[in-house]
């Protein structure tokens, strides 16, 4: 996926360097279960990968899925991609001495060379991209990993029949502002969201899985307005 064809206006952000300062933070506040998650991610990953795994991580900018993945698997290593640069380099200091075991790299899936990884993540990266666009990803980070291996996807996903949609972003909102996001700030992200970022139906998100060419896929996580799978290639 490349910078024209995905949602320019959250890449702009995401290069803000005052904004990424403060990516930390927000994750956890507009994500119920985050680090939980990042846990889970984990363990199933090490179902199949071995102990000296080489994990790709795709949409890697802030460092907070690789610190959760090599302070829990000390043996794996990891190549870390972003299109943001500024991203990258909050994903250094986010990591510190893990770095040792970590490279990044400022670009797209496709700019890493396909040399058989073990495992692979793409956490709330997806939900920015056109169906089209999912798919082409999905299928380049498969062509990245050996046969058989886990790749684990957790993005923004809720149903989007009548109705259902404005129900699901208030309930975004709310969790939001129960965690200490200031109003205007948590319906402003709210209205983002709505306008800007891709989202679909959980089972939208599966079908684009297997049509990439992942089989097995089955949800293991849902919070709200985001929902996490695991698949294999």
């Amino acid at each position: 996926m490349r910078t024209e064809d995905g949602s320019k206006q959250f890449l702009a952000a995401f290069s803000d360097p005052e904004a990424v300062a403060k990516y930390a933070d927000g994750p956890r506040r507009f994500v119920p279960g985050l680090e939980a998650m990042h846990q889970m991610c984990g363990l199933l990953l090490a179902e199949r990968a071995p102990d000296n795994a080489r994990v790709l991580v795709v949409g890697a900018g802030g460092g907070l899925e690789l610190k959760a993945l090599a302070t829990a698997h000390p043996g794996w290593t990891f190549v870390g991609v972003d299109p943001a640069g500024e991203m990258l380099r909050q994903a250094e200091r986010t990591l510190g001495p893990l770095m040792d075991r970590v490279e990044l790299v400022e670009g797209y899936v496709e700019d890493v060379a396909a040399d058989g990884f073990d495992a692979a993540t793409c956490l709330l990266t997806l939900h920015f991209l056109q169906h089209a666009e999912r798919v082409d990803t999905a299928a380049a980070i498969r062509a990245r990993l050996k046969p058989g291996a886990p790749l684990v996807a957790a993005h923004g996903s809720f149903p989007q029949g009548a109705g259902e949609r404005d129900i699901w972003l208030d309930r975004y909102a709310a969790f939001a502002i129960s965690q200490g996001v200031e109003a205007d700030k948590a319906l402003g992200a709210r209205s983002a969201v709505a306008t800007m970022a891709a989202m679909i139906a959980p089972e939208e998100d599966e079908a684009i899985l297997r049509e990439a060419g992942f089989t097995d896929v089955a949800m293991f996580w849902a919070a709200f307005t985001w929902r996490g799978w695991v698949a294999y290639a």
